[in-house]
């Protein structure tokens, strides 16, 4: 590699002013890279044509001046959707904050997973090609290109950049394509099954290197070709920005305050989960135990919590912008998580797990246990996943909390050992990766 910055060209179709989950990774490795010897250029969707579930305008000062952010133009059908099912909100990954029962939404779902393969926003596809081959006509030539997917449509535009212009190329998948867990609810037919595939592979096999966020996320990937070599998978997790965390941690000292952040479904099955913090709340009335979620709360979860009778114990808040959640965040005794009930589950490693450890919160999860998600919240001594059905064991540790909490309303754990998960740290490897 040339002595001169390594020149890297960035696909996402996630960026400022995107908010949500889906933005977070590309863009702090954009932040940390030009102190790191490479030079991004991020070739993105204009926000006034993309369709993005949520918006974070705070997210813009994290761009670098230096760098250049070629937006384009796209062609999706979302426009129609919202004219059919008389929505203003686009889906959320998983559907989260979908009806179950429309049946406009369902024939949409359908629509989607059989004539828009591997998924609706591949009509950005032609628009960031063309902008490509713009830079190139223009003389630009780059060291590397970068694919950030979800929408793994945006993979097949590295598959044609190898194809045209031989650069070496990194497949970052942050989720599983065809064993994402809710592809059930595209009914797709034998023929687009067949196809999604068939990009599926052809991704894994041409990419130069495959990035996955965790263990078991690459070893659904490793399976899918016999052609595959583990060599070019790496596992580079999601991690937290040390300059999201400033601000002093503050517990409550009025309330044992439970903080749940971003998108919950009923597939998370936090049921029993409730029903340990209504009981506890029976048992220790002289505790105001609370609850909070920041984000998407699906109606079926909060007709749970009312079902519980948790409503008066519980804040129910819109999504944030990032800075006001990790805030949210500081501001609690104690986090919560959840990992949907789904198949492939044991990869499923959010994001935000690691601004929880971040925290340095104790972390209740509920998932199964020996995933990855369980792995790294016992490695770093911030707490553990409890399987779905496990009432008993979570009411005793939500009752040892409380007996904690009546000590000292202070139950901020020691420094973790989570500095290696910092975006820096992360961003230190893909450069490795990449020279």
């Amino acid at each position: 590699m040339p002595d001169r910055p390594l020149r890297l060209l960035v696909i996402t179709y996630y960026w400022p002013p995107s908010g949500g989950a889906g933005v977070q990774r590309s863009l702090k490795f954009v932040k940390h890279l030009p102190t790191l010897g490479v030079e991004p250029t991020v070739i993105t969707v204009d926000p006034e044509h993309g369709a993005y579930p949520v918006l974070d305008h705070s997210l813009a000062a994290e761009i670098p001046s230096s760098v250049r952010v070629i937006r384009t133009g796209t062609s999706e059908p979302f426009g129609s959707y919202k004219k059919l099912t008389g929505r203003q909100q686009i889906p959320y990954g998983g559907f989260a904050n979908e009806s179950k029962t429309s049946l406009v939404q369902r024939a949409f779902k359908f629509v989607r997973g059989n004539l828009f393969i591997p998924d609706a926003r591949r009509g950005w596809n032609a628009h960031a090609l063309q902008a490509v081959a713009d830079l190139v006509a223009q003389g630009e030539q780059f060291d590397a290109i970068l694919t950030s997917s979800p929408p793994h449509s945006s993979q097949l535009i590295g598959l044609e950049l190898k194809r045209r212009y031989g650069w070496r190329w990194l497949a970052d998948l942050r989720d599983p394509w065809t064993d994402i867990y809710y592809k059930a609810e595209l009914n797709q037919t034998a023929p687009a099954r067949w196809l999604d595939a068939r990009y599926e592979r052809q991704v894994l096999e041409q990419a130069d290197i495959v990035l996955t966020t965790s263990a078991d996320t690459k070893r659904l990937f490793l399976g899918k070709s016999g052609k595959l070599q583990a060599a070019k998978f790496h596992v580079l997790p999601n991690g937290y920005d040390e300059s999201d965390f400033q601000l002093p941690s503050c517990p409550p000292t009025d309330a044992l305050l439970l903080t749940h952040t971003g998108t919950i479904s009923e597939t998370y099955h936090i049921e029993l989960l409730l029903s340990a913090v209504a009981e506890c709340r029976r048992r220790h009335p002289e505790v105001p135990l609370r609850l909070r979620f920041v984000g998407k709360v699906a109606d079926g979860v909060q007709r749970q919590l009312t079902a519980i009778g948790l409503n008066d114990a519980t804040e129910l808040l819109p999504f944030v912008p990032h800075d006001e959640s990790v805030g949210y965040l500081l501001r609690s005794t104690v986090l919560l998580m959840a990992i949907p009930d789904v198949a492939h589950n044991f990869g499923i490693l959010p994001g935000k797990v690691f601004e929880y450890l971040a925290a340095n919160k104790p972390i209740i999860c509920v998932g199964p246990t020996g995933s990855d998600a369980d792995n790294l919240l016992q490695e770093c001594g911030a707490g553990r996943a409890w399987p779905y059905d496990a009432y008993e064991d979570m009411l005793e540790y939500l009752e040892t909390l409380v007996a904690q909490w009546q000590v000292n309303p202070n139950l901020d754990l020691p420094a973790l050992s989570h500095t290696r998960y910092s975006r820096r740290s992360l961003t230190e490897q893909l450069v490795k990766l990449l020279r």
